[in-house]
């Protein structure tokens, strides 16, 4: 797991480069989820996807928590795949 700072006021892009785990596969959906899920916590602005890379975008978030986004992708094949980052909220 990576660990980031983020400022609560910044929308900020993040992306998993799945090339070195995919064996011959390719993405074929994503779906990112922030945990905890609370009002005025880190929220999913966009998400996006390509063959070999999930990309979200992030707000807001509350001045001293920390927070874990995942992102779970499904492969070409069925299988899935899950990775996480986490965030620490920071006035910056």
């Amino acid at each position: 797991m990576s660990f980031y700072l983020k400022d609560p006021h910044s929308r900020i892009d993040y992306s998993i480069d799945w090339i070195a785990y995919l064996d011959g596969q390719t993405v074929a959906d994503s779906e990112w989820t922030v945990t905890p899920d609370e009002e005025g916590g880190i929220a999913v602005e966009a998400e996006s996807f390509d063959l070999i890379r999930s990309a979200v975008r992030l707000s807001g978030g509350v001045e001293g928590r920390v927070y874990s986004v995942s992102n779970l992708v499904t492969l070409s094949d069925g299988s899935r795949e899950h990775r996480s980052i986490c965030l620490r909220v920071e006035e910056r």
